[in-house]
Protein backbone atom coordinates (compact mmCIF):
# COMPACT_ATOMS: atom_id res chain seq x y z
CA UNK A 1 0.00 0.00 0.00
CA UNK A 2 2.81 2.33 1.11
CA UNK A 3 4.48 1.63 -2.35
CA UNK A 4 1.49 2.23 -4.20
CA UNK A 5 0.87 5.69 -2.36
CA UNK A 6 5.02 5.90 -3.36
CA UNK A 7 4.61 5.41 -6.84
CA UNK A 8 1.62 8.02 -7.19
CA UNK A 9 3.17 10.65 -5.77
CA UNK A 10 6.40 10.14 -7.64
CA UNK A 11 4.59 10.13 -11.32
CA UNK A 12 2.79 13.44 -10.35
CA UNK A 13 6.02 14.90 -9.15
CA UNK A 14 7.45 13.98 -12.94
CA UNK A 15 4.22 14.93 -14.47
CA UNK A 16 4.46 18.40 -12.82
CA UNK A 17 8.12 18.34 -13.88
CA UNK A 18 6.74 17.98 -17.16
CA UNK A 19 4.40 20.31 -17.53
CA UNK A 20 6.73 23.22 -16.03
CA UNK A 21 9.47 21.97 -18.76
CA UNK A 22 6.62 22.31 -21.28
CA UNK A 23 5.69 26.05 -20.42
CA UNK A 24 9.61 26.85 -20.22
CA UNK A 25 9.78 25.17 -23.80
CA UNK A 26 6.62 27.13 -24.66
CA UNK A 27 7.56 30.45 -23.44
CA UNK A 28 10.97 30.40 -24.64
CA UNK A 29 9.10 29.30 -28.47
CA UNK A 30 7.19 32.33 -27.13
CA UNK A 31 10.29 34.70 -26.33
CA UNK A 32 12.09 33.41 -30.08
CA UNK A 33 8.60 33.93 -32.10
CA UNK A 34 8.20 37.88 -30.46
CA UNK A 35 11.83 38.76 -31.61
CA UNK A 36 11.14 40.99 -34.39
CA UNK A 37 14.44 40.75 -36.95
CA UNK A 38 14.97 43.52 -39.52
CA UNK A 39 17.29 42.99 -42.77
CA UNK A 40 19.74 45.30 -44.26
CA UNK A 41 21.01 44.76 -47.83
CA UNK A 42 24.28 46.00 -47.88
CA UNK A 43 27.85 45.35 -50.00
CA UNK A 44 30.52 45.18 -46.84
CA UNK A 45 33.25 46.25 -48.85
CA UNK A 46 32.85 49.89 -48.97
CA UNK A 47 34.59 51.60 -45.86
CA UNK A 48 34.01 53.17 -44.16
CA UNK A 49 30.74 53.14 -44.26
CA UNK A 50 30.34 48.88 -44.44
CA UNK A 51 33.06 46.74 -43.86
CA UNK A 52 34.02 43.70 -42.24
CA UNK A 53 36.51 43.25 -39.34
CA UNK A 54 36.41 39.14 -40.00
CA UNK A 55 33.34 38.30 -39.40
CA UNK A 56 31.85 41.46 -38.05
CA UNK A 57 29.87 43.88 -39.83
CA UNK A 58 31.44 47.55 -38.82
CA UNK A 59 31.12 50.99 -40.51
CA UNK A 60 28.93 54.20 -40.22
CA UNK A 61 26.30 52.76 -42.13
CA UNK A 62 26.33 49.63 -39.74
CA UNK A 63 26.01 51.35 -36.78
CA UNK A 64 23.15 53.99 -38.01
CA UNK A 65 21.18 50.94 -38.95
CA UNK A 66 21.58 49.44 -35.31
CA UNK A 67 20.47 52.36 -34.29
CA UNK A 68 17.29 52.42 -35.85
CA UNK A 69 16.59 49.08 -35.31
CA UNK A 70 16.92 50.22 -31.78
CA UNK A 71 14.85 52.76 -32.12
CA UNK A 72 12.58 50.62 -33.63
CA UNK A 73 12.40 47.61 -30.91
CA UNK A 74 13.78 45.07 -33.39
CA UNK A 75 16.88 42.77 -33.70
CA UNK A 76 19.16 43.96 -37.21
CA UNK A 77 20.33 41.05 -39.33
CA UNK A 78 22.88 41.81 -42.44
CA UNK A 79 22.68 40.51 -45.73
CA UNK A 80 25.94 41.00 -47.57
CA UNK A 81 25.28 40.98 -51.28
CA UNK A 82 26.89 42.43 -54.32
CA UNK A 83 26.02 46.25 -54.62
CA UNK A 84 23.83 45.67 -57.72
CA UNK A 85 21.29 43.61 -56.21
CA UNK A 86 20.41 45.52 -53.18
CA UNK A 87 17.41 47.15 -54.79
CA UNK A 88 16.14 44.21 -56.38
CA UNK A 89 16.56 42.27 -52.94
CA UNK A 90 14.40 45.12 -51.30
CA UNK A 91 11.88 44.63 -53.88
CA UNK A 92 11.48 41.08 -53.62
CA UNK A 93 11.24 41.15 -49.70
CA UNK A 94 14.91 39.55 -48.98
CA UNK A 95 15.88 42.34 -47.60
CA UNK A 96 13.79 44.69 -45.68
CA UNK A 97 16.16 48.24 -46.60
CA UNK A 98 18.89 49.22 -48.19
CA UNK A 99 21.45 51.20 -46.86
CA UNK A 100 25.06 50.91 -48.76
CA UNK A 101 26.43 54.39 -48.91
CA UNK A 102 23.52 54.67 -51.77
CA UNK A 103 22.58 57.96 -53.67
CA UNK A 104 19.19 59.21 -54.38
CA UNK A 105 19.09 59.34 -58.07
CA UNK A 106 16.18 59.54 -60.36
CA UNK A 107 16.45 56.07 -61.63
CA UNK A 108 16.56 54.33 -58.52
CA UNK A 109 13.17 56.49 -57.35
CA UNK A 110 11.46 54.84 -60.00
CA UNK A 111 11.92 51.76 -58.65
CA UNK A 112 12.58 52.35 -54.58
CA UNK A 113 11.32 55.17 -52.01
CA UNK A 114 14.06 56.62 -50.24
CA UNK A 115 14.51 57.95 -46.58
CA UNK A 116 15.65 61.10 -45.93
CA UNK A 117 19.50 61.49 -46.40
CA UNK A 118 21.73 60.87 -43.57
CA UNK A 119 25.23 61.57 -45.01
CA UNK A 120 27.00 63.21 -47.92
CA UNK A 121 29.70 61.71 -49.73
CA UNK A 122 31.68 62.99 -52.93
CA UNK A 123 32.73 61.00 -55.86
CA UNK A 124 36.60 61.11 -56.77
CA UNK A 125 39.11 59.99 -58.97
CA UNK A 126 41.75 58.06 -58.54
CA UNK A 127 44.57 57.84 -61.06
CA UNK A 128 48.41 56.49 -60.70
CA UNK A 129 50.92 59.26 -59.62
CA UNK A 130 52.09 61.27 -63.29
CA UNK A 131 49.52 60.35 -64.53
CA UNK A 132 48.11 62.82 -67.35
CA UNK A 133 44.55 63.29 -65.70
CA UNK A 134 44.79 65.66 -63.72
CA UNK A 135 40.75 66.99 -63.32
CA UNK A 136 37.50 65.06 -64.37
CA UNK A 137 37.63 66.77 -67.58
CA UNK A 138 41.12 64.83 -68.70
CA UNK A 139 38.55 61.58 -68.58
CA UNK A 140 37.57 62.04 -71.92
CA UNK A 141 38.55 59.41 -74.03
CA UNK A 142 40.45 57.29 -71.02
CA UNK A 143 39.40 53.57 -69.77
CA UNK A 144 37.31 54.41 -66.44
CA UNK A 145 36.66 51.70 -63.88
CA UNK A 146 33.81 51.92 -61.79
CA UNK A 147 32.18 49.60 -58.79
CA UNK A 148 28.79 48.05 -60.78
CA UNK A 149 25.56 49.62 -60.12
CA UNK A 150 26.70 53.27 -58.06
CA UNK A 151 26.13 56.63 -58.84
CA UNK A 152 30.25 56.51 -59.90
CA UNK A 153 28.91 54.16 -62.80
CA UNK A 154 25.64 55.89 -63.53
CA UNK A 155 27.55 59.12 -63.83
CA UNK A 156 30.71 57.92 -65.63
CA UNK A 157 28.76 56.27 -68.31
CA UNK A 158 26.45 59.47 -69.08
CA UNK A 159 29.84 61.52 -69.03
CA UNK A 160 32.24 59.58 -70.77
CA UNK A 161 30.26 56.67 -72.45
CA UNK A 162 29.72 53.44 -71.84
CA UNK A 163 32.10 51.96 -74.00
CA UNK A 164 34.97 53.99 -72.18
CA UNK A 165 33.62 52.56 -68.63
CA UNK A 166 34.62 48.91 -67.20
CA UNK A 167 32.06 48.23 -64.39
CA UNK A 168 33.63 45.36 -61.60
CA UNK A 169 31.75 43.96 -58.96
CA UNK A 170 34.27 45.55 -55.49
CA UNK A 171 35.57 48.86 -55.83
CA UNK A 172 38.74 46.59 -54.99
CA UNK A 173 38.74 45.12 -58.27
CA UNK A 174 38.69 48.46 -59.94
CA UNK A 175 42.08 49.44 -58.19
CA UNK A 176 43.65 46.39 -59.00
CA UNK A 177 42.59 47.24 -62.76
CA UNK A 178 44.05 50.62 -62.47
CA UNK A 179 47.26 48.96 -61.41
CA UNK A 180 47.71 46.61 -64.11
CA UNK A 181 46.95 49.12 -66.49
CA UNK A 182 43.84 48.24 -68.05
CA UNK A 183 42.29 51.30 -66.44
CA UNK A 184 43.21 54.61 -66.45
CA UNK A 185 41.31 55.92 -63.26
CA UNK A 186 38.80 54.97 -61.00
CA UNK A 187 35.94 56.66 -59.68
CA UNK A 188 34.60 55.86 -56.53
CA UNK A 189 33.36 57.71 -53.06
CA UNK A 190 35.97 59.94 -51.68
CA UNK A 191 36.22 57.67 -48.35
CA UNK A 192 36.61 54.10 -50.03
CA UNK A 193 38.84 56.59 -52.42
CA UNK A 194 41.24 57.36 -49.35
CA UNK A 195 41.54 54.12 -48.15
CA UNK A 196 42.65 52.07 -51.08
CA UNK A 197 45.08 54.96 -52.28
CA UNK A 198 46.84 54.56 -48.39
CA UNK A 199 46.68 50.80 -48.74
CA UNK A 200 47.84 50.91 -52.92
CA UNK A 201 51.43 52.74 -52.92
CA UNK A 202 51.52 55.39 -56.19
CA UNK A 203 47.64 56.10 -56.33
CA UNK A 204 46.51 59.47 -55.73
CA UNK A 205 43.50 61.29 -55.54
CA UNK A 206 42.55 64.11 -57.84
CA UNK A 207 42.05 67.62 -55.72
CA UNK A 208 38.81 68.18 -58.11
CA UNK A 209 35.54 66.36 -56.82
CA UNK A 210 33.46 64.83 -59.38
CA UNK A 211 30.43 64.52 -57.64
CA UNK A 212 29.01 65.40 -54.13
CA UNK A 213 25.71 63.66 -53.24
CA UNK A 214 23.70 62.73 -50.44
CA UNK A 215 23.08 58.85 -49.20
CA UNK A 216 19.58 57.51 -48.20
CA UNK A 217 17.90 54.06 -47.31
CA UNK A 218 16.44 52.03 -49.50
CA UNK A 219 12.51 50.82 -48.65
CA UNK A 220 10.14 48.89 -50.96
CA UNK A 221 7.95 51.35 -52.88
CA UNK A 222 4.81 49.80 -50.72
CA UNK A 223 6.26 49.88 -47.82
CA UNK A 224 5.08 53.32 -46.69
CA UNK A 225 4.77 51.99 -42.52
CA UNK A 226 8.60 51.32 -42.71
CA UNK A 227 9.55 53.85 -44.74
CA UNK A 228 8.05 56.28 -42.08
CA UNK A 229 9.22 54.38 -39.34
CA UNK A 230 12.82 54.98 -40.34
CA UNK A 231 12.23 58.27 -41.15
CA UNK A 232 11.60 59.22 -37.59
CA UNK A 233 14.33 57.36 -36.53
CA UNK A 234 16.45 59.16 -38.36
CA UNK A 235 15.06 62.69 -37.50
CA UNK A 236 15.54 61.47 -33.88
CA UNK A 237 19.34 60.29 -34.46
CA UNK A 238 20.17 63.16 -35.94
CA UNK A 239 18.77 65.76 -33.36
CA UNK A 240 20.32 63.38 -30.05
CA UNK A 241 23.31 63.99 -32.05
CA UNK A 242 23.53 60.01 -33.18
CA UNK A 243 24.22 60.17 -36.46
CA UNK A 244 27.11 62.88 -35.75
CA UNK A 245 29.00 61.25 -33.42
CA UNK A 246 29.02 57.83 -35.66
CA UNK A 247 30.24 59.92 -38.83
CA UNK A 248 33.01 61.61 -36.73
CA UNK A 249 34.42 58.07 -35.38
CA UNK A 250 34.90 56.79 -38.57
CA UNK A 251 36.06 59.65 -40.72
CA UNK A 252 38.01 62.41 -38.46
CA UNK A 253 38.05 65.70 -39.43
CA UNK A 254 41.20 67.05 -41.46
Amino acid sequence: MKFTKLLALLLVVVMCFGMFAACGSKDEDQNKDDTKVIKMGTNAAFPPYEYKEGEKFVGIDVEIANAIAEKLGMKLEIVDMEFDSIITAVNQGEVDFGMAGMTVTDKRLLEVNFTSSYATGVQVVIVKEGSDVKTPDDLTGKKIGVQLGTTGDIYACDDYGKENVTQYGKGADAIIALKGGDVDAVIIDNEPAKAFVAENQGLVILDTEYAVEDYAIAVKKSNTELLDKINDALEDLTTDGTIDRIIAKFIKAE
